[in-house]
């Protein structure tokens, strides 16, 4: 097998040793130039299938283009990457999310995953009228998620009537073959999340405190499949990895107040809690300073190789299965990402 090869084979081999699912995440069009936001979109599908991803997260909200638009243009760049299209129940009804899910699969045989968003930042929701508080907006998600899974699933015209939505003799067409069924995640980082994704049958996604909390802990409910949300930035030694994620990621005040003006406007759990963490000991894999700078809203793993993976596979025997990292900047990210996964699964 050439080194090439070997390369495309890191991600799929622990994904089917340890059924461990890795998702890439798209660019967002707020952050790249128009001229070059398409082209963003295409390399980044391909780099990801290339090194063995089974998705591509892509995000909603009210500030970048929608989602299945771009979902559609990572597909047609691919041979099997699947898109996790990001739904805010408050942009479309349940039967447009089942409508498109089933149309991608008739049109590209490809199978959709859903990443379940409750909202988060009060303006966007205050901007379209949606008052509702956190936790009933997962409460409303729930009843969203059934009439999207009886949709996709029944043969006959479904009904329901709930406290937030009813649809009377619906009937879905096309169908959708069991093996393009969607998969459904959600946030769990707080009790409403986690409770939804039981009902839901949902993955439920942290933004992960550090390992070591967990060990203490144990995962809240082990009935519930659980994922992260985590950045890898990982190199043959400590001090190359170091070098490399100051440099990509430099302390920035500015960011530093409007991560301060986000917590302010956003009701979401995991943000309070990643911002509650305070400074963790410089010598920690563990690394906030993205996070604190408004750079990303996810924690970093930074290190060598070796400290990268002994990091990823405690997660990994706590019990997350799935893991979402961060926007790669480049195909060389996601190389040593693989790298790292490919030791932790060994």
């Amino acid at each position: 097998m050439s080194a090439n090869q070997e390369d495309n084979e890191i991600m799929r081999s622990q994904e089917e040793a340890h059924s461990i699912d890795v998702f890439s995440t798209c660019p967002q069009s707020s952050q790249v130039d128009k001229a070059h936001y398409l082209k963003s979109v295409a390399d980044v599908a391909r780099w990801s299938e290339q090194y063995g991803c089974k998705g591509m997260l892509i995000y909603t909200d009210n500030s970048i283009v929608d989602p299945w638009l771009v979902a559609q243009q990572a597909i047609q760049r691919t041979q099997s990457l699947c898109p996790l299209v990001a739904v805010q129940p408050v942009y479309m009804h349940p039967y447009t999310v089942a409508k498109m899910v089933a149309s991608l699969g008739y049109l590209h045989d490809r199978r959709i995953f859903l990443n379940m968003v409750a909202g988060g930042f009060k303006n966007d929701l205050n901007a379209l009228n949606d008052p509702t508080p956190h936790d009933k907006r997962y409460e409303r998600m729930i009843e969203y998620v059934t009439i999207i899974k009886r949709l996709l699933t029944s043969t006959d015209a479904v009904s329901f009537e709930g406290a937030f939505y009813k649809v009377d003799k619906l009937r879905m067409t096309p169908p959708v073959p069991p093996e393009l069924f969607p998969g459904i995640f959600v946030s769990g980082s707080s009790d409403a999340g986690l409770t939804a994704a039981k009902a839901m049958g949902a993955t439920a996604i942290k933004y992960p405190k550090p390992p070591d909390e967990y060990e203490k802990e144990s995962l809240d409910d082990r009935s519930i499949d659980s994922g992260i949300r985590v950045g890898i930035i990982a190199r043959d030694n400590e001090e190359e990895a170091w070098k490399v994620a100051y440099s990509r990621f430099p302390v920035d005040r500015k960011g530093q107040l409007m991560r301060q003006l986000a917590e302010k406007v956003s009701d979401s759990v995991w943000h309070k809690q990643l911002a509650k963490l305070g400074a963790i000991q410089e010598n920690n894999p563990y690394w906030l300073v993205p996070f604190e700078n408004y750079k990303t809203n996810c924690p970093y793993l930074v290190g060598s190789y070796k400290t990268v993976a002994e990091e990823l596979a405690r997660y990994i025997g706590i019990g997350f299965r799935t893991f979402i990292l961060d926007i790669p900047p480049s195909e060389e990210e996601l190389h040593h990402a693989g790298i790292v996964f490919k030791q932790a699964t060994a």
